[in-house]
């Protein structure tokens, strides 16, 4: 493994543990694993963690002159914050507004492409949860969003992952050598 820990500044840090949070919270809602715990128990740290402080981290990282993460959560911010205060009405606004918030994950996605793996990782995560999660919401379809929120929730996992990560020093990446026949631990 390799110690490749310089996955950002603290803006970035603080960004993947608001991202990850949220995320973790809204998949775990869907997926009804937990006792009376639903999708709209995650509102208030969606407004507030997802919304607040992650659009607050894009603003920072606006300043630091980081475009692409500051555009991603200022962005994800955003959308959060609208999640968890806005009346989406019916099935079909929801299906749409989830539809929107997976197009957008998944501009973050391909534009993440000079990103750290598990930065990668978790904005293709978020695209085909919010993906699935539209298309359960559309056809009405708890097996689908229980799918959708399991995509999420290891999503969260990832995002939560990166952060703690970039803060304990953990290794994020692999190297590309296997260990295989005739590979010693020097080489």
């Amino acid at each position: 493994m390799d110690n490749d820990v310089s996955a950002g500044s603290n803006t970035t840090t603080l960004g993947q543990l608001a991202l990850g949070l949220t995320l973790l919270t809204f998949g775990l809602g869907h997926t009804r694993m937990i006792d009376g715990l639903t999708e709209a128990d995650a509102g208030p740290l969606a407004a507030y963690v997802g919304g607040v402080a992650l659009f607050v981290a894009g603003l920072l990282a606006f300043r630091d002159r980081d475009g692409f993460t500051g555009t991603a959560y200022a962005g994800l911010g955003a959308l959060w914050f609208t999640w968890s205060v806005g009346d989406l009405g019916s099935a079909d606004a929801k299906g749409l507004f989830l539809l929107l918030f997976a197009l957008v994950a998944l501009s973050l996605t391909l534009g993440a492409s000079g990103a750290a793996t598990l930065t990668r990782a978790t904005y293709g995560l978020l695209c085909a949860a919010m993906l699935l999660l539209a298309v359960a919401s559309f056809g009405d379809s708890g097996a689908l969003a229980k799918a959708g929120g399991w995509v999420a929730a290891v999503g969260g996992l990832v995002a939560w992952y990166a952060a703690t990560a970039a803060l304990a020093h953990w290794p994020t990446t692999l190297t590309g050598r296997a260990a295989g026949r005739g590979v010693t631990a020097t080489g």
